[in-house]
């Protein structure tokens, strides 16, 4: 992969950015870039007037020429107004004068397509800023606006808004969970009993009740229902046949029984409910909540699962939740109720501490740790963000945001059995749930309280309760009374209520002899009396960082059984829920955006149409929001309940791509928009089970506007069928990032005779024609796949082409680029293809017969892939496969003057851990004890393994074939950006079906040379290195996401297998010694571990034919042909990382990855302008349209969301009001790929906050600053109401939501 480098004059860049235009002019001179380009033939006058003075070769003209030459550099000088800047050949090469390339403008500034050297940009550009009063962007977009003249940049800089590099501490706290884990004994006495309470536990409970200073027992009985929204039955089912039942009954109960309370989690339920409910019952229900006797509890739109969520939807099913709350009954939830998710992490406390909770509540914990907070005394306890920064003062900021106080209920699980106290077979005996024809252990156990047994009943659930209180300092117990489902039959209601209600009633009219109090209660009521109780303690409650992965419960036969398997279930799944997460994200903000720009130009048809499509925008937004639940994206339900979740997805996700072309129709216009249905996205998604497909763009002739001619008919001579002279397309680009980015774009094409020119119309000079195989597009032969599972021929389709070329988006714009026929210089752009034995005899032979006669010359060469290991190179690093498996084996990186480094062993190995029969399923993993080796070659049994090579001038890649089951491609890129850094890596991966790999734990493992060891293992004393090396283990440590929010650092524990071992990565996790770090960044949720040192692994997918004994019947079965595509990113570390002394730092990615995170997340959607109909639709079109006209948000802050609020009056139609959430990514300054190769160009870090934004040409009427979930206003340092965006301060990694309100008039 080579380039071919133009020279650029010196002195011709000296006057380039002596005229550096602004914008507008630059477009301008760019419609004819010959002219100013150098390396063309047509030299600039300067040049051919310095040629024309050497011929004379006098003294005088040399004098002269030398004067000249003064004036101008002087001149350049004044104008830069700054000292000598750096000589060009300090950062080496210039970088490359692209033609009219996407690169130009990132290149410095250049008149037409000219080339100047980075230091230069990166040095003046500030002086040039300030010199010209604003930058040339604010000018243009001033033009584009029609704004009145902004205030200078300057008077916006944000004090409060902290360094532009900073670094990231730990918080402090008395409990640090990976220490405590770390500690713990995982094979306790007590397993097989399942229950932790000992000797020790009741002598402290004896020692309680005789010490005089200890408040009085307090016990709030919590009658609730744990509704799933689907699991074994679908969301619609389990409300028709539960949900609806239970909500009826408790509405009318509660007017019966006046002291009862009750708690409700999942809005999904109540909000259909409340649409078929009868207006007495919705005024029933509003008073008993109005009251406090029934309280909704975190009011999410699921009780969401907190392991493979991404904070986006995590965020927006509480936002959906309480907006409906809010408009529908007026209450805003202050507790969290999080009771089932397998495992809990630090992303939902710092969520619901944004919407102004006051609690939450946990469950499923670790047993070992369900101990040691019983043993501690620790139970509730303030659950703090990991990380604090350091104030712009220097000094550290350890304030309370972010924070909750969180309670651990003490025991197994929520249900009454295990819930009432410590010993189970006690607490049985009070579930009073006798349904005819129901036959369960309580039901044959529990006897109703009567005036006969009363005395003895109360005594026996008191000492129960009073042993839960125990573990606890306040003496204060929360008990909750319910299970799934419960209370769907009024007899139970009954029971339950009344059994319960003679016993309280018998305990408080003996109060002063049992010294309790006890009462119906709700959380709320909880939160109160601890918090009252513990206010003169000092401190009054621990502080915790961490989280709780991974989770464990205990096997019958008294095992350990960790639930990880979750975290990598099902991954089909979890990438439709991503993928629409990407489209409803997209289609978010540019509906905002396009609505209010209707209503300020009066676009009345516009309005309508929106008005009548909101309603599929709230559709998605519950569709992904319901699918987020602890049993959904965990693909724990049965298989039929997982298809009806993919069909809610599945239409959502078209819906909201439709609704984006609608918007993007109405922006792109110029003026009153006449032009309806003329963008098409290039996927096309026609049915659930598959992945989206790449539609080929159709070319039009200009002139008739013909549809293109295909390569066989009359023989259109060259290449699979050349496309008709004059044909071209439009296709725009939407990037919904707030931040300008490079991405190399695929597109289908059906010819390989094209070229592209970009938004202001100039060719790209770099693009590269790839062939579509058979393989990696399942639509072009079926797959090919014979019935031995061999694969077919492999040939290159004959019917579509890909081309790729790198794009320059501006932050939050709709670019418009076309694609053409070039009869002249395609040929150079072609991919040339090694590969042994998918040639043919030549394409005739395998193409279809119609197109046989005319028999075409190939498009691609393919030659024969050369002997020995293969290389591919690019001007950053080297990468060397093997010649027989073709996979990864090493990274040697270029220095600065582009010599090779020590090579980075980095193997890719693909294997897969045999499952446990009844161990491992849908929930858990376990490894197969009965086998000697704990992992199995899983590509053995594929003989049939191919290897192509395509390299091309702007990628190069290695693509492994075994069969069926696996295609793997590793790319790199030359396009001098910061792509060149990175390496893609794609796996298509297909299980087939079963009963073929059962029992099959797939994973794609990185073995590196890199030291990622924990630091205990550093400080041991060298001298005594030998003797004490056996004793220290080396345990090695890796940095998970959690929910693409934070960063989790993860230390083995060598007493716990592979299996507790693994954890939930969302967007990636990275290794790192003291030298380098290894980044791998993913689309989708999965499990990740490092569990020898220098290694990374991620799990793929699993299947197991049986059940794993936690509830849900079936084993896992289901998959499907999935693409995961990742990011591979080797980075240098500063020197002297482990330095003891200063505070530990909380570890980030760097910037670079964090934006490569992002745009893998949030990947730029591409729509063909279909003009075919619409002949004068080219004219109407802007070609760039800036979203964000006065330039980006700051590098680090991430436009989470611009969501319409619904009307509170008529729920279905958008309001002039939207929620803008922002999170700033934290990142780690020091990291990064190399200095030429730094984001600097792209995205300058700046320390003067938000800055002037505008969005599109909207006028803002109000800004104000709410929770999270934009309920309530939040007073803080800026008042609720803030002037303008500029003033918006936000600390690193925080996530803050705005209420912004637009005018209704221009």
């Amino acid at each position: 992969m080579e380039f071919v480098w133009k020279t650029v004059n010196k002195r011709q860049q000296l006057m380039h950015v002596e005229n550096s235009p602004s914008k507008g002019e630059e477009a301008q001179q760019q419609v004819n870039p010959v002219e100013s380009q150098p390396g063309t033939s047509k030299r600039s006058p300067l040049t051919r007037m310095s040629f024309k003075l050497f011929r004379r070769g006098s003294a005088r003209c040399i004098g002269l020429l030398s004067a000249f030459v003064t004036i101008l550099l002087c001149l350049y000088y004044i104008s830069i107004g700054q000292p000598n800047p750096a000589p060009v050949s300090e950062t080496g090469a210039p970088s490359a004068a692209l033609r009219g390339s996407p690169l130009n403008a990132f290149t410095g500034f250049s008149v037409g397509g000219g080339s100047s050297a980075m230091s230069h940009q990166q040095k003046s550009h500030a002086a040039i800023v300030s010199n010209q009063k604003r930058s040339s962007e604010t000018k243009a977009a001033a033009q584009t606006t029609g704004s009145p003249e902004s205030q200078s940049e300057e008077e916006y800089s944000n004090s409060d808004w902290g360094d532009k590099c900073y670094e990231l501490l730990q918080s402090n706290t008395n409990i640090t969970a990976s220490e405590e884990h770390s500690k713990f004994d995982f094979q306790p006495e007590w397993m097989r009993s399942k229950e932790y309470w000992d000797r020790g536990f009741e002598e402290r409970f004896e020692a309680q009740k005789k010490d005089k200073q200890r408040p009085p027992l307090k016990i709030i009985v919590v009658p609730h229902s744990h509704n799933d929204p689907g699991w074994l039955k679908t969301f619609t089912n389990y409300f028709q046949s539960d949900s609806r039942q239970i909500l009826n009954l408790l509405v009318t109960k509660m007017q019966e029984y006046t002291d009862m309370t009750f708690i409700w989690s999942e809005i999904s339920f109540l909000q259909l409910w409340w649409d078929q409910a009868h207006p007495t019952k919705q005024r029933a229900l509003r008073r008993l909540i109005d009251s406090g006797r029934i309280e909704i509890t975190t009011g999410g739109w699921v009780m969401t699962d907190e392991a493979n969520v991404h904070i986006y939807p995590m965020l927006d099913q509480l936002i959906e939740g309480h907006q409906w709350l809010k408009n529908n009954l007026n209450v805003t939830p202050k507790v969290g109720w999080s009771i089932d998710p397998f495992g809990h992490g630090s992303t939902v406390p710092y969520l619901l501490s944004g919407a102004n909770f006051e609690g939450a509540i946990i469950q499923r914990i670790h047993y070992a740790w369900k101990q040691w907070f019983a043993r501690q005394q620790s139970g509730d306890f303030i659950w703090k963000p990991y990380w604090r920064g350091r104030t712009a003062t220097g000094r550290d900021s350890d304030s309370d945001t972010g924070s909750l106080l969180t309670h651990n209920m003490p025991f197994d699980i929520y249900s009454i059995k295990s819930s009432c106290g410590p010993h189970p077979f006690i607490c049985l005996n009070f579930d009073f749930r006798k349904i005819p024809g129901e036959y369960t252990e309580y039901s044959v156990k529990a006897q109703f309280i009567t005036d006969d047994n009363l005395e003895a009943k109360a005594q026996l659930l008191l000492e129960q309760y009073a042993r839960t209180a125990s573990l606890f300092p306040h003496n204060v117990a929360l008990i909750p009374v319910g299970d799934d489902f419960r209370y769907n039959k009024d007899r139970e209601v009954d029971q339950q209520y009344q059994n319960y209600k003679k016993l309280i009633d018998h305990i408080m009219a003996n109060r002063r002899l049992y010294n309790a109090d006890i009462r119906f209660g709700t959380p709320s009521d909880y939160f109160e009396a601890i918090k009252e109780r513990m206010k003169d303690h000092s401190p009054s409650f621990p502080t915790f960082k961490g989280d709780f992965y991974v989770y464990s419960d205990i096997f019958s036969e008294g095992r350990p059984a960790y639930w990880s398997g979750y975290f990598t279930t099902r991954p089909f799944y979890k990438l439709l829920s991503s993928e629409l997460e990407h489209q409803l994200r997209s289609a978010e903000i540019v509906f905002t955006l396009a609505y209010n720009t209707a209503r300020q130009a009066k676009r009345e048809n516009a309005i309508k149409i929106y008005e009548k499509n909101y309603e599929l925008i709230i559709n998605a937004r519950r569709n992904l929001g319901l699918f987020q639940h602890h049993d959904a994206i965990t693909g724990t339900s049965k298989a039929a309940v997982m298809r009806d979740y993919a069909m809610r997805l599945f239409e959502s996700t078209q819906n909201v791509v439709k609704m984006q072309e609608s918007c993007l129709e109405l922006l792109l216009q110029k003026g009153q928009p006449r032009h309806h249905g003329f963008l098409l996205s290039e996927f096309e998604r026609d049915n659930v089970n598959k992945l989206p497909r790449k539609m080929p763009i159709q070319m039009a002739s200009g002139d008739d506007s013909m549809p293109t001619v295909s390569g066989g008919e009359g023989g259109a001579g060259g290449a699979g069928g050349s496309a008709t002279l004059g044909a071209a397309a439009s296709f725009v680009l939407y990037n919904s990032l707030a931040q300008k980015r490079m991405e190399v774009v695929t597109l289908r094409v059906q010819h390989p005779n094209v070229k592209v020119l970009n938004d202001k119309g100039v060719e790209l000079s770099h693009i590269q024609i790839n062939p579509v195989w058979n393989i990696t597009d399942t639509y072009e032969q079926g797959l090919g796949t014979s019935v031995s599972g061999s694969v077919g021929r492999i040939r290159t389709s004959t019917r579509q082409f890909e081309v790729m070329f790198v794009a320059e988006l501006e932050p939050l714009s709709l670019s418009t680029y076309r694609v053409q026929v070039d009869e002249v210089n395609f040929k150079r752009n072609i991919a040339t293809i090694y590969c042994d034995d998918c040639t043919g005899a030549g394409p005739a032979a395998v193409s279809p017969p119609e197109e046989a006669e005319a028999s075409p010359a190939p498009v691609f060469e393919a030659r024969g892939k050369p002997a020995g290991d293969i290389q591919l190179e690019n001007p950053h690093m080297r990468l060397l496969f093997d010649e027989k498996s073709g996979f990864l084996k090493t990274i040697t990186r270029k220095n600065q003057k582009k010599e090779l480094l020590k090579p980075l062993q980095c193997n890719i190995k693909f294997a897969a851990y045999r499952s446990a029969q009844f161990h491992s399923g849908a929930y858990l993993f376990k490894t197969d004890p009965e086998q000697s080796e704990a992992e199995k070659e899983v590509l053995e049994g594929y003989t049939d393994m191919r290897i192509i090579i395509t390299s091309g001038p702007i990628a190069s890649d290695v693509t492994v074939i075994y069969g069926p089951f696996l295609a793997h491609t590793v790319r790199i890129f030359n396009t001098r950006t910061h792509l060149d850094a990175a390496i893609y890596v794609e796996n298509d991966i297909d299980f087939e079906p079963p009963p073929k790999n059962r029992e099959t734990e797939l994973f794609m493992r990185l073995v590196t040379n890199i030291d990622n060891i924990a630091q205990v293992a550093l400080q041991r004393d060298p001298l005594k290195e030998p003797a004490d090396a056996a004793t220290m283990p080396e345990l090695p440590v890796f940095y998970s996401d959690q929910n693409g929010f934070q960063y989790h650092e993860r230390i083995k524990v060598p007493a716990i297998g592979i299996e507790g071992n693994y954890f939930p990565i969302t967007s990636g996790a990275f290794i790192q010694d003291t030298r380098l770090r290894l980044t791998l960044l993913t689309t989708h949720a999965q499990g990740a571990a490092s569990y020898e040192p220098g290694q990374l692994e991620v799990m793929l997918d699993r299947r197991t034919l049986y059940d794993d004994y936690r509830g849900m019947g079936e084993g896992v079965v289901d998959s499907r042909l999935t693409r995961h595509k990742f990011w591979l990113l080797v980075e240098d570390l500063p020197g002297g990382q482990h330095s003891q002394l200063q505070p530990p730092s909380y570890k980030v990615l760097s910037q670079q990855a964090q934006q490569m995170a992002n745009g893998l997340r949030y990947p730029p959607n591409l729509y063909f302008v279909s003009s075919l109909e619409q002949p004068e639709l080219s004219a109407a079109l802007l070609p760039l349209v800036r979203l964000l006209p006065k330039g980006a948000l700051p590098c680090d802050v991430h436009l989470t969301n611009l969501r319409t609020l619904s009307d509170p009056e008529l729920q279905l139609f958008p309001s002039a009001s939207a929620l803008l959430v922002l999170h700033r990514q934290g990142f780690d300054c020091g990291v990064s790929a190399g200095r030429d190769l730094s984001m600097e160009a792209l995205c300058p870090l700046s320390s003067k906050g938000l800055g002037n934004v505008q969005l599109g040409r909207l006028r803002l009427h109000t800004i104000e600053a709410t929770s999270l979930t934009g309920t309530e206003q939040k007073p803080s340092k800026d008042s609720f109401h803030i002037r303008s965006l500029a003033e918006i301060s936000l600390e690193p990694m925080q996530l803050r939501t705005f209420n912004l309100t637009f005018r209704a008039e221009v």
